[in-house]
This record gives C-alpha cells, sequence and structure tokens, in this order.
C-alpha cells in the first residue's frame, strides 16, 4: 500500500501577491529536493504565460522546465488536466479552478490559493473535495510571494 498523498494548500494574505509566483517559488523549492514537478495550468494559453514567467522567476535561478507535450526530460512539467499523465511525477502544483483527478499518483499535492474571494471559494471546494477522498489537507498562510 502507498502513502496517501500529502496535500498542502498556500493562502496568500495579500491581493497583490501572485499564485503564478507562488507556484514558482514552489516549483523551485521542490525540485531542490530532487523531486519531479507536474504544474497543472487552466489552459494551454495559461500554460505558455507560466512557462514564460518562469524564466525569469525565481530572479536570479533557473528552474529547468518545459510544457507539454514535449516536455520530456525536464524535471519542471506544465500542462491541463487534459494532458495529464497516468504517471505524472512526485509533486503537482493546481494553478486550475479545480481538484486534481486521482491525487494519490502524486507524493504531495501543493494548492496555491489566492487572496482573491471567488478563488477562495473555488480553493475551499477543492479542500472538501479533497477530504472526501480520505486526505487530510493543510492549510498554510503566505505573507510574501
Amino acid at each position: 500500500m502507498t502513502d496517501p498523498c500529502q496535500v498542502d494548500f498556500y493562502v496568500l494574505q495579500d491581493e497583490s501577491l501572485s499564485t503564478d509566483l507562488l507556484a514558482c517559488r514552489l516549483a523551485m523549492m521542490a525540485w531542490e529536493k530532487g523531486s519531479r514537478i507536474m504544474i497543472l495550468a487552466e489552459s494551454e494559453a495559461e500554460a505558455e504565460r507560466l512557462d514564460a514567467l518562469m524564466w525569469s522567476h525565481p530572479q536570479g535561478r533557473f528552474l529547468p522546465h518545459a510544457n507539454l507535450p514535449q516536455a520530456q526530460p525536464a524535471p519542471v512539467v506544465i500542462g491541463t488536466l487534459e494532458q495529464l499523465p497516468d504517471e505524472a511525477g512526485d509533486v503537482c502544483i493546481n494553478l486550475t479552478h479545480g481538484p486534481v483527478p486521482r491525487p494519490q499518483r502524486f507524493q504531495r499535492l501543493l494548492e496555491p490559493v489566492s487572496a482573491d474571494d471567488a478563488q477562495r471559494k473555488l480553493s475551499r471546494e477543492k479542500f472538501r473535495e479533497y477530504r472526501k477522498q480520505g486526505l487530510a489537507p493543510a492549510s498554510h498562510p503566505v505573507n510574501r510571494s
């Protein structure tokens, strides 16, 4: 039996902070620990925008990444739910509006949460869905991205 997926919600405390920049920071931290990372974007356009952002963030650092479908063998892969492979990596950073299907395929699932009220409502729904699946999500306040 495998260990359950660890789910962590990172809740931004200021509306001027960006979930995309937080995702870049979380990806860098996971990559530095030797993890393979899957970042899920809401659309292909959002994936392309995140790809461009990762060339300059975190500032002064290089995060090896690529977009699906030509993402192999990059340690950080960006794609959409429709492109999510069965064997997707150690860590998933979810920037979509819904929960990740079959989150147990990952060791960790990271959910950046905007300070925007509408986005927080969607995140609360994801939190409840993960609980229904028998997972124990944790919440962490973030004061800077």
